[in-house]
């Protein structure tokens, strides 16, 4: 798990405050402090009764609280706290904190703050739109406050666009992601994940097993260590990391075409994704139909990604994994060196495959280093952590 954090939160008024009680919950799941303060308008949408049994604390709205000896809530409160986010930020907040005033408890301490401020508007897409509340949100940020979304989608009015504040997951997930060390800041990575589908015919094709739950890891991992990530993904249901760009591929040729088209302008290439080896020769553009005779295939190898990014003449800095059910590093070993990889990740599938955890050796020019079973976030942020140590040794320039 990560270091426990103290985090403020802030409720501003409008419907969305709902969403911050499951907020309020993530984080104390996580083992994190949570101090909620809210405004006055908050509590006509959700009772600080709420808050105080998700927080296991005392919610606070008044900054002259008799609970604070020297009536300074605004600076008792926010010293010591790691991160202030408030979510949601009404417009009538932004407005608060970009131009600097403070006439209630949390707009006063978000002034008096020494800690990173994120906000996470709601509003109506109008409100969104508004020419001064932009000026607002881009003051916000040229003042260093992190901005978290709003999305697109159906608002409380019953209209739909922009405003709408992100899920309590994501908000959650970038906090997160705030509390990582920076190893990959300024490098653009490329992580593949998931199974290809080869097709048979209409309905029907050949794959390998993979949920793509380690490559999402490992793209969120390097999110968290500050780079610029991009997702190849084969076809898979899993939700996409918040702040990694997608892009979804179903055969083999389609993810070594997408691939191409990323690999000029990347530093790192995560290879993650089970290929798979063949595809069919002879395929149906009609379904086939079951009767009583023996169906005839004939595979082609598919082109081998990892490699054919490895033997560029100026290849990207190349991590690959290798999946085997025997004698896992003899080939895994033998894998690295013959596609010249500085790092390879092993496991064993019987392992792996569908799990939520795993356990994993690193081989590199110095050797070995295992990784015991953990969590596959945890051990995505083992095999970053890594990876950057390698990619600065072997790029000391950058």
């Amino acid at each position: 798990m990560s270091q426990v954090k103290r985090i403020l939160l802030g409720v501003t008024g409008g419907v969305a405050a709902y969403k911050a009680a499951e907020l309020t919950r993530l984080f104390v799941k996580a083992g994190h402090d949570v101090q909620v303060v809210m405004t006055e308008a908050a509590t006509h949408f959700v009772g600080l009764a709420t808050f105080q049994a998700l927080s296991g604390r005392h919610v606070f709205v008044d900054q002259w609280d008799s609970r604070i000896d020297n009536h300074m809530a605004h600076i008792d409160l926010s010293r010591g706290a790691d991160l202030i986010l408030v979510a949601p930020a009404s417009a009538d907040f932004l407005f608060k904190l970009a131009h600097g005033a403070a006439d209630d408890l949390l707009s006063t301490l978000c002034t008096a703050r020494d800690c990173s401020l994120m906000v996470a508007p709601a509003m109506n897409r109008q409100m969104w739109e508004n020419p001064p509340n932009q000026r607002n949100i881009a003051q916000l940020q040229e003042d260093g406050v992190t901005v978290l979304g709003p999305d697109q989608g159906d608002q409380a009015c019953g209209e739909t666009g922009m405003g709408r504040m992100l899920e309590p997951q994501a908000l959650f997930d970038y906090v997160q992601a705030s509390f990582q060390s920076k190893y990959l800041r300024g490098l653009k990575v490329l992580v593949t994940a998931g199974p290809t589908f080869e097709r048979i015919d209409a309905v029907r094709g050949v794959t390998n097993s993979s949920s793509g739950k380690m490559g999402f890891a490992i793209a969120k991992a390097a999110f968290e260590a500050g780079a610029e990530v991009t997702l190849v993904a084969g076809p898979t249901m899993l939700p996409t990391p918040v702040g990694v760009r997608r892009v979804n591929t179903i055969s083999a040729g389609d993810m070594l075409e997408a691939v191409n088209g990323e690999v000029p302008y990347i530093d790192i290439f995560i290879s993650v994704a089970a290929v798979a080896d063949y595809h069919v020769l002879n395929q149906s553009e009609q379904k086939i139909k079951k009767d009583a005779h023996i169906l005839t295939l004939e595979l082609a190898p598919n082109p081998d990604i990892l490699a054919n990014v490895a033997g560029l003449a100026d290849p990207p800095f190349c991590v690959g994994f290798a999946a085997e059910s025997e004698n896992l590093l003899e080939f895994a070993e033998t894998k690295r060196r013959r596609k010249k990889l500085p790092l390879l990740v092993a496991n064993l599938v019987q392992n792996a495959i569908g799990a939520d955890d795993n356990e994993v050796t690193l081989l590199d020019d110095q050797g070995q280093h295992r990784l015991p079973r953990a969590s596959k976030e945890e051990l995505a942020r083992a095999i970053v952590k890594h990876t950057a140590r390698l990619f600065n040794h072997y790029n000391p320039e950058v």
